[in-house]
């Protein structure tokens, strides 16, 4: 597939004249939109009928936490048997869930209930960006517009957090507080049945582990530990955010307002999305994810001192500009990083990341609005997004991709060993070579784009 494209400088056009792109890619951000209304919609919801933002804010996070610790095994499942087998049931036990929640929060149930529920519909949360992501990287093999592709998946993930948090606060305070979740579900069951039916662009189905291979976990990476942290940090920067504002807007009387705010949050994030995947970057990601995280847990510092709601606006938005930098290289990293039999799991275990994140800052944002005063609520991303900066520069030195963590659990393999020849690899994937080529490719630029020497090889 990489033949596709011949052009000196991948861009955009190009990776969207991809053959077959579209089967997948319109079906995937239909299935995707419901990502960033579940969260927000819950808050809006519990908050009417419960009248607390600790309560909505617990909710919200059971779910979080629940989607954040099974998201990866979602993951793992669908490298090994599909992303369709995984997809089908997921999809209707969710909107099963949704159902049971929105029906429990207006009969005004106990919150042991509404967290029973929660589990579940959180747990359930279709794993569609990840799959996504997963289909580019099979699709594209060695091309080089993987990171074009990276930076492309970032945007609409933003854009989708432009678009969801609007669209459920419209609804939940325009027609129903239980219309954003009513939306919710059916569109997850439009969005998931549709991209599941596109089975040709699926990836490769990797069953090694279960016929007595080498068993493959992306989290056995030390880099995709080092980038959990950091995504952990940027999930604390969207929970925190979506509360506070709903906070603020609720305190000042104009609770209408809360979908725009968080939606100029959202479009930074996807105008600086857009600019990453157009710019034809000299530095290395490593340094780019430093310096952008840096920016990240500076633009979060006068939050909670904001005010005005013109003000709040300007600064939601220089943060959202901060954001997309460090997701869209940290999601470039993976695919250096980690083998293709693990590359869907690993990126759940990121989204899953910004998901547990977003969940823990959710309630403590909504435990700080409710005892002290909305604004206080924004402590939580600057406190979220400094402990986790704190953690990568300490575990920068697994950022560096090595040839090593490609073959995960084989601990007999040495570097230069006759089974890292692609000579002797007569049956060599298409994965397997991009794979070789990227190391590769990464090796010859490390000393120009600041990623430095590749390190010494260990096996974790």
């Amino acid at each position: 597939m990489a033949s596709a494209v011949k052009d000196s400088r991948p861009g955009y056009g190009q990776l969207l004249r991809t053959p077959g792109a579209w089967t997948f890619l319109l079906p995937g951000f239909l299935a995707r939109q419901p990502f960033a209304m579940l969260t927000i919609g819950i808050v809006l919801l519990v908050e009417s009928t419960t009248g607390s933002y600790g309560v909505a804010g617990t909710v919200s996070a059971a779910t979080g936490v629940s989607m954040a610790l099974f998201a990866p095994q979602s993951g793992k499942l669908a490298d090994r048997f599909g992303q369709r087998a995984v997809l089908l049931p997921g999809v209707l036990v969710h909107v099963v869930g949704v159902s049971a929640l929105i029906t429990l929060a207006l009969a005004h149930a106990p919150l042991w209930a509404l967290l029973a529920v929660a589990v579940p519909t959180g747990a359930s949360t279709p794993q569609v960006g990840p799959m996504v992501r997963a289909r580019w990287a099979a699709r594209l093999g060695g091309s080089p517009l993987m990171p074009t592709a990276a930076a492309f998946e970032s945007v609409t993930d933003e854009f989708t957090f432009v678009v969801g948090p609007v669209l459920a606060t419209a609804l939940c305070t325009g027609v129903h507080p239980a219309a954003g979740l009513i939306a919710e579900a059916v569109l997850t069951l439009a969005g998931g049945l549709l991209f599941a039916s596109q089975r040709r662009s699926q990836p490769p189905v990797h069953r090694a582990h279960s016929q007595g291979g080498p068993r493959v976990s992306a989290l056995s990476v030390p880099g995709v530990r080092a980038l959990i942290a950091a995504f952990l940090g940027i999930g604390a920067v969207f929970g925190g955010m979506q509360v506070s504002l709903t906070a603020f807007t609720q305190d000042i009387g104009q609770p209408g307002i809360n979908g725009l705010l968080y939606g100029i949050f959202a479009g930074g994030n996807m105008l600086a999305g857009i600019a990453c995947g157009a710019i034809a970057w000299k530095v290395g990601p490593r340094r780019r994810l430093l310096v952008a995280y840096g920016l990240l847990a500076l633009a979060t510092t006068p939050l909670w001192a904001v005010t005005s709601v013109p003000l709040l606006g300007a600064v939601g938005l220089v943060v959202g500009l901060c954001i997309a930098p460090a997701l869209i290289t940290g999601y470039t990293l993976v695919e250096s990083l980690v083998p293709a039999a693990a590359r869907t799991e690993a990126f759940t275990w990121l989204t899953g990341a910004v998901a547990l994140g977003q969940a823990a800052a959710a309630t403590a944002s909504g435990q700080l609005a409710d005892r002290f005063a909305p604004s206080a609520g924004f402590l939580v991303p600057l406190a979220g997004t400094v402990l986790a900066l704190t953690v990568l520069l300490a575990l920068r030195a697994h950022l560096v991709p090595r040839s090593s963590t490609l073959i995960v659990g084989s601990a007999d393999r040495t570097p230069g060993s006759p089974a890292d020849s692609p000579a002797d690899s007569p049956a060599e994937s298409p994965s397997d070579a991009f794979e070789r080529e990227l190391n590769r490719s990464l090796d010859e630029g490390s000393d120009e784009r600041g990623v430095g020497h590749r390190m010494p090889v260990t096996v974790d």
